[in-house]
């Protein structure tokens, strides 16, 4: 069970909503993945315009928890806009906190990070911030009474998977709340690490709106999420540098 401040999940992957090419493969997708959380940026929500197309549309939103994000903000002043106008909506009292510092790197700001994370944390938000696998940053964040800390595995959208697993591990031993690896996920088996590495769960979006088949890809994070989130719970057997029998020699005739 995934617990965030007062929520509990079911699920472990986090599904981001964007980029899919249809709003029918959008809401396959979804359902295959058997997600609790959809995420989105509140910028791409028709609020304010009820009779234009909602990418949401096609779903069920009443199933799922929303964690609107403050994707487009540059400042942690534009961020808090971005979080109060989501919770005026309605939408959730959840937010990932997403303050981009490099436009072409789309590696999040740190100190607009901790400045919007603050902010809103005296708002009475449930505050999730989108983070880089900065170790410190990490603690501070959480120091500051962040519900959960989001470290990308590597730039968003690249797909490269998790870049340095080092810091991830650093910041899942030294966490006291859920940490959920957001962003550079690209295929099943970078989630599953993810989870082997002992994070609370895995946010994606481009690995599967972009595939081929992005229902199938949807069912495979499902699996890799929970997989890896199996073997951890199990405990790996110790690296060894030489080999070692599975049936023991003990015991055995000698013919």
């Amino acid at each position: 069970m995934l617990k965030i401040g007062p929520y509990s999940f079911h699920s472990r992957l986090l599904l981001g909503t964007g980029k899919f090419p249809d709003f029918d493969t959008q809401k396959k997708a979804v359902e295959a993945s058997e997600t609790d959380i959809l995420t989105f940026a509140v910028r791409r929500m028709n609020i304010f315009e009820p009779d234009q197309p909602n990418f949401l549309e096609k779903i069920d939103v009443k199933k799922y928890t929303l964690l609107p994000n403050t994707a487009g903000a540059k400042t942690a002043e534009e961020a808090v806009r971005i979080a109060k106008l989501a919770k005026a909506s309605g939408l959730c009292d959840m937010i990932k906190v997403e303050v981009i510092g490099c436009d072409k790197t789309l590696l999040p700001d740190p100190v607009e990070t901790l400045r919007a994370s603050e902010m809103l944390l005296a708002e009475g938000f449930i505050v999730l911030p989108y983070t880089s696998d900065d170790v410190l940053l990490a603690k501070r964040l959480e120091e500051l009474g962040c519900h959960a800390i989001m470290p990308g595995a590597s730039p968003i959208g690249t797909g490269l998977g998790i870049v340095n697993p080092l810091n991830i591990h650093y910041i899942i031993e030294q966490a006291k709340v859920p940490v959920i690896v957001d962003a550079g996920i690209g295929v099943p088996s970078d989630a599953a690490k993810a989870m082997e590495l002992g994070a609370d769960g895995v946010l994606l979006n481009t690995a599967v709106s972009g595939a081929q088949d992005a229902v199938k890809m949807a069912q495979a994070m499902k699996h890799a999420v929970w997989a890896g989130r199996g073997g951890f719970e199990a405990g790996r057997i110790p690296k060894k540098l030489h080999a070692n029998a599975s049936s023991p020699l003990e015991g055995m005739s000698v013919l």
